[in-house]
């Protein structure tokens, strides 16, 4: 007769070592043992020099936790509030808020919205829906509701934390009680955010949740996580798979591992850990009348941001050195606009002073890695793992400009060299079931994850057809993994091609009018099921696409605009209209 083992969840109000004594005891206890074990607590509870009666537990205080993700952020600090409230007794749950129904809100007690800024002050793609509806008029009141807001975002965008700060706004004139203090978090969140959702916790947990209350446990099955920590990858291939007539380097960048890749899935991405142009370093050096410190150098070059330029880096430096120029800039409030198209650098060529190292230093910060979605299936190349990176290169105030990472990639590294890449898992772009239709739609790099697709749907010998949308400039010179595609359309692992070269006709052609094209077609592979996903630019490209598939609903299907827009946000409802922007 086999006993099942107990094990004390790491969420129970004990220290990790008390956690760990318990599970010495617990763990490998018989049934009888366990259930004398409980009988015997319940005893000590009862008695205390006589027998009294126990007071009625009561069932733990909800908690409901919304967060709106681009990049998983916000999902992973929301599992993370999810652990402070149940250790000080709150019942939390936590939504998605591309699942969010308004209406549930209005019965919670007790919320937190824990929201990241995408771009220049918009929500993540797939809470848009949700996002609109609570700032449109329809919104429900929230009278009394306790709540408090944790915003994600980046200050090398002009609208910083702009989707955090409106929801904060908009729940409080809803009628909300703010509890807690927004606190608004850059790509350094980590310290922050735990101090935050600390402060919540205590914050939302009512004064009297000690006396009789049900601790929630969690006792959900859970999976092992893959590993996310960071590790070095080994050089293998580096290849520019554009023409040497291009004006564009695309490099193809397969990475092996000591022992087994990380447990990346199709739809994954890998943080990559780059470092700066030091000939960028030595001319910031140089402006700053720095130029000696090698200290300062390599510190710069390997671990800090010394190209981003905001509003908060200009205001920084007015107060740093009192310059009359940059405060005057800022009083007259033309700093915001000063600033586009420029850089660190800028600033400090344009308006001069000479500067300490602690000064220069708390102009910039930590230098964040950048995600580039993973270009292939574990299952087709084994323990490698492929990534498609396009040096980014353009000028704008008379100045040469680089992407940090992108030329990191292109100009630095070299087969057999190596890098630092973290696995970043994306369950929200991910492959459905086998026999399910794929509609795919990725110009540029953004064709990335799909190489990925149709390597696993081939290995797996999936029997769903696929239909990719892939556009470039020019055939001749960017046709992004040509042989690859050509061998999938010939071994039926990819069942249809549809190709845009913008720059091969006086007229330009991009992704969405091939899509308009083929509208017929598309909308009969979406009734039979199909998902559809969208890979790449966020700015102009996302948006043309999805506005091409609602006018496509409203030409083959005779429907209103209003009818055709409700089509495709049943897709998003769904979770067969997908989206991995940038």
């Amino acid at each position: 007769m086999s006993t099942s083992t107990a094990t004390i969840p790491k969420t129970a109000p004990f220290t990790e070592e008390d956690v760990a004594l318990l599970n010495r005891v617990v763990g490998p206890a018989s049934a009888v043992q366990r259930a004398w074990l409980a009988g015997f607590l319940a005893g000590v509870e009862s008695v205390s020099g006589q027998a009294q009666p126990a007071a009625p537990a009561r069932p733990a205080e909800p908690l409901t936790i919304v967060y709106a993700s681009e990049s998983g952020n916000s999902e992973k600090l929301a599992s993370d509030m999810a652990k402070a409230a149940r250790k000080n007794g709150l019942k939390p749950t936590i939504i998605d808020m591309a699942d969010l129904d308004l209406a549930a809100l209005k019965s919670a007690k007790r919320l937190v919205m824990i929201a990241a800024t995408w771009g220049e002050g918009e929500p993540p793609a797939r809470a848009t829906r949700a996002y609109g509806e609570l700032m449109g008029s329809g919104a429900p009141r929230l009278d009394g509701i306790e709540f408090g807001v944790l915003a994600l975002g980046d200050t090398a965008y002009a609208e910083f934390c702009a989707i955090g700060k409106a929801l904060d706004a908009r729940l409080e004139a809803l009628g909300g009680k703010r509890v807690v203090e927004r606190v608004d978090c850059d790509l350094d969140f980590a310290e922050p955010a735990a101090r935050w959702i600390g402060d919540a916790a205590k914050a939302l947990t009512p004064p009297d949740a000690d006396r009789g209350r049900v601790i929630e446990v969690d006792f959900g099955k859970t999976t092992a996580a893959p590993n996310t920590d960071i590790v070095e990858a080994e050089i293998v291939e580096h290849v520019n798979l554009n023409s040497s007539r291009s004006d564009k380097e695309t490099v193809h960048l397969a990475l092996a591992f000591e022992g087994a890749a990380p447990a990346y899935e199709p739809g994954d991405s890998f943080d990559l850990y780059a470092e700066n142009d030091p000939a960028y370093v030595d001319d910031l050096l140089k402006a700053a009348g720095l130029s000696g410190d090698e200290a300062l150098r390599a510190e710069l070059i390997k671990s800090r941001d010394v190209t981003t330029l905001s509003l908060k880096t200009v205001e920084t430096y007015a107060a740093q050195t009192g310059h009359h120029y940059v405060k005057a800039l800022i009083a007259d409030g033309e700093a915001k606009a000063w600033i586009a198209g420029r850089q660190l650098i800028d600033l400090i060529a344009t308006f001069p002073i000479a500067l300490t190292a602690e000064q220069l230093r708390a102009l910039t910060r930590p230098l964040a890695p950048r995600a580039y979605s993973i270009a292939s299936s574990r299952r087709e190349v084994g323990e490698e793992a492929h990534l498609l990176i396009s040096a980014v290169r353009y000028e704008t105030h008379g100045r040469a400009r680089k992407g940090v990472a992108s030329n990191y990639v292109a100009e630095r590294l070299k087969c057999g060299g190596r890098v630092r890449v973290k696995l970043k898992p994306n369950k929200h772009f991910a492959l459905p079931a086998g026999d399910r239709d794929i509609i795919m739609v990725g110009p540029g790099t953004g064709v990335a994850p799909f190489r990925a697709f149709v390597q696993e749907r081939r290995a797996t010998q999936a029997t769903g057809k696929s239909w990719l949308f892939f556009g470039d400039r020019q055939f001749t010179h960017d046709f992004l993994y040509q042989l690859d595609w050509q061998g999938a359309l010939k071994d039926g692992a990819l069942t249809r091609m549809d190709v845009a070269f913008s720059r091969d006709r006086p007229e330009k052609i991009y992704v969405q009018h091939r899509l308009w094209e083929q509208r017929r077609d598309l909308i009969e592979w979406l009734d039979g099921g199909a998902n559809f996903y969208v890979c790449g630019d966020a700015k102009a490209m996302a948006k043309d696409v999805r506005a091409t598939l609602v006018r496509a609903y409203a030409d083959v299907k005779a429907l209103s605009p209003d009818a055709a827009e409700q089509a495709v946000v049943a897709l998003e409802r769904d979770k067969r209209y997908l989206q991995d922007t940038y």
